[in-house]
């Protein structure tokens, strides 16, 4: 698709969490044309543009949505609250991104977001369900803390209303008590050793199943790294990340390797902002 800039109408600003917020855009239905997996770009000053992944797939209705983490010491998250809530209309730029759901296909998906990443995961389930509600999916969502998960319920209600659909929710800070429920995994610890520990124990191949990964840098090589042993192959991944801050070579490298960058705990993995 052509990258168009238009202008959009804020529709709604909305508190999920006190960090997250959702912004409804409106615009015409033909200009914000998108695919599911998607991104747009804000401005915020002339000539600085901020992006965030479109958390909706197309349906026609002219309706953008946005899943905005506010970190309140940065200059252009500041800037942004404070356009969205004082602006009735905003310069947009869109669509961006390559990593994105074919239409047409039936491959199982695993889904891996960290944080508003899962705005992005948001779009590709929607998409994948209204083409197909048979597709198997299964969708892993990392977060810091159980009230970081700012669309629990919408995850669960898929969960519920497809037999094909699971929901695994990561928690890395330690919990009390994370209650059991009929339409939630729960796990605890960071998300590339709970793939590690939970995957490697289901899965024997990762060979047929198709994989997108939204969240930091370190975050997304880490899972590929992850992954790697139950024999990835670059095709059959996709994120964001790969196209703005590649790794060379891909699949990781021998232990030992200085080279070698897994995530660490003091880096940050919860962005859905494609670049800082």
């Amino acid at each position: 698709m052509t990258v168009r800039t238009l202008t959009c109408q804020v529709e709604t600003v909305e508190d999920l969490t006190p960090d997250v917020f959702r912004v409804v855009l409106e615009g015409r239905a033909e200009a914000i044309a998108h695919a599911p997996g998607q991104y747009l770009e804000l401005e915020l000053h002339e000539e600085t543009w901020v992006p965030f992944s479109i958390a909706c797939a197309e349906a026609g209705d002219g309706r953008l949505e946005l899943h905005i983490q506010h970190w309140p010491e940065r200059t252009h998250s500041a800037r942004l609250r404070q356009l969205l809530t004082h602006r009735n209309r905003l310069s947009v730029r869109l669509p961006s991104g390559e990593c994105v759901l074919p239409p047409k296909r039936s491959e199982p998906l695993l889904l891996i977001a960290a944080g508003t990443g899962f705005a992005q995961l948001k779009a590709i389930v929607e998409a994948a369900l209204a083409e197909n509600p048979e597709r198997d999916l299964s969708i892993w969502w990392a977060v810091r803390e159980r009230r970081d998960l700012y669309a629990e319920t919408l995850a669960r209600e898929w969960a519920r209303t497809y037999a094909n659909v699971q929901f695994h929710a990561v928690v890395e800070s330690p919990e009390t008590e994370l209650e059991a429920l009929s339409d939630i995994h729960w796990h605890s610890g960071r998300i590339d050793q709970v793939l590690a520990d939970v995957l490697g124990r289901q899965l024997e191949s990762l060979t047929g199943i198709e994989i997108y990964l939204a969240g930091s840098p370190g975050m997304v090589y880490a899972c590929v790294d992850t992954l790697a042993p139950m024999g990835l192959v670059e095709q059959q991944v996709h994120s964001d990340v790969f196209s703005y801050a590649p790794r060379i070579p891909f699949l990781p490298l021998p232990e030992g390797d200085p080279a070698r960058a897994p995530l660490t705990p003091g880096e940050s993995a919860w962005s859905s902002e494609k670049k800082s």
